[in-house]
């Protein structure tokens, strides 16, 4: 379970971190404020585990927690916002 939420945090962690860089290049400031706070969230909850958990298997679900959470980031921006 605990694997699973480290996933869950750093999947949504980078995928805000994706979408905050794309409010500011599209100057979306209304959403700049509101985003790092839900990106700080998870960042802290993604640190907390790891320093509860000590280094190892953690590792791998946060990696692939955050790679997806890049890619459905671009890729819902790509589909749905870019392509209006």
């Amino acid at each position: 379970m605990m694997y699973a939420v480290a996933f869950t945090a750093s999947f949504l962690y980078v995928a805000l971190k994706s979408w905050q860089q794309l409010n500011v290049v599209r100057q979306a400031y209304a959403w700049i404020l509101p985003t790092s706070m839900c990106m700080a969230l998870c960042e802290v909850y993604v640190v907390a585990q790891v320093a509860s958990q000590g280094f190892g298997w953690i590792v791998l679900a946060i990696g692939i927690g955050s790679g997806l959470g890049s890619l459905s980031a671009t890729w819902i921006h790509w589909n749905y916002l870019e392509k209006k």
